[in-house]
């Protein structure tokens, strides 16, 4: 038997045993970009992309992002999980949003081994690279933390750990 969670100061689990990490994104992969879902935006994001695009903030809106009160999400087209998303890979991936700059060092998978063996089935990326201690892991996770607030809150964090593309299924 294995040594048993460890609760972190934000309420989640994370397996001891896991101290480090390995990722590596692998080139010509996109599987991360086909998990059914949103892609979470924040305004930074917006702003970045736009920009990359040569549009205002304000079109790059208009064509591409569905706002509500709490949340910015790009835009889904028939047929596709992301507009900028192409054969060769991303189109936009010098300015693409941070939920997917930081896949996979999400707080739902780093801080819980079961979900992280889990991602891997999906990304070959994990598992190969360079090793990276679980405190970075960590530090990087925090980083989505504070750009989905709405996600990670703790009221939602204490129910159950959500992707941002698992929200809109909540």
């Amino acid at each position: 038997m294995g040594r048993p969670p460890f609760v972190s100061a934000r309420g989640f689990r994370y397996v001891r045993t896991m101290v480090s990490l390995r990722f590596s994104c692998q080139p010509g992969c996109t599987n991360c970009c086909q998990v059914l879902g949103y892609v979470y935006l924040t305004e930074a994001d917006l702003e970045k992309a736009a920009g990359f695009l040569k549009l205002s903030a304000r079109q790059f809106e208009k064509r591409y992002v569905y706002r509500t009160r709490h949340l910015l999400r790009l835009r889904k087209p028939e047929g596709s999980q992301c507009h900028f998303l192409l054969p060769n890979g991303c189109a936009i991936h010098p300015a693409k949003p941070t939920q997917c700059r930081l896949f996979p060092f999400w707080p739902e998978l780093v801080e819980d081994r079961r979900a992280w063996e889990g991602a891997r089935r999906g990304c070959p990326g994990i598992g190969m690279g360079r090793l990276i201690q679980i405190g970075t892991a960590l530090e990087i996770a925090d980083e989505m933390r504070r750009a989905y607030p709405a996600t990670y809150d703790g009221a939602r964090a204490a129910k159950a750990v959500v992707t941002p593309r698992e929200v809109s299924r909540t």
